[in-house]
């Protein structure tokens, strides 16, 4: 694209921004127009460091548009990793599902059996099912029982 082009357009959203920003100052408050302000600037800022130039040849160029699709894919895959390591899923060495080797390997962290340790519907060491007992010492350790 034209560099003349270009620039006539980046100074037009600029100072119809600009005139916006005034108007936002005059009924809002100066907070307002100065951040009225900050945005209109953004059109010329990015004429003047090239970027401008860049996306007019974006929208024409097929390899920069592969560019554009492999740094989409390079941030989904961090955010779901992200995601995925909050969980703690994905953390194993093979990714395998471990079955536990004995009884004491089916407590969890707090010493409690795992949520596959009991079988669901059989009665645990407070004679209630596996779900009522989990509440149970929930609410013992809320102090509500």
């Amino acid at each position: 694209m034209d560099d003349v082009l270009l620039f006539a357009i980046s100074l037009g959203v600029t100072v119809i921004g600009l005139l916006g920003s005034w108007g936002a100052y005059r009924r809002r408050g100066a907070a307002s127009g100065m951040r009225g302000v900050a945005w209109s600037l953004v059109p010329m800022g990015a004429y003047l460091t090239g970027t401008t130039e860049f996306f007019a040849e974006l929208a024409l160029s097929p390899s920069k548009w592969a560019g554009v699709v492999v740094v989409g894919l390079a941030v989904v895959l961090y955010m779901v990793s992200g995601v995925m390591l909050r969980r703690g899923a994905g953390q194993g060495g093979t990714g395998a599902a471990r079955a536990p080797e004995s009884p004491k390997a089916a407590k969890g962290r707090s010493g409690r059996p795992a949520k596959g340790a009991v079988e669901q519907g059989k009665p645990d060491a407070s004679g209630l099912g596996d779900d009522l007992g989990d509440i149970q010492d929930i609410l013992k350790r809320r102090g509500i029982s």
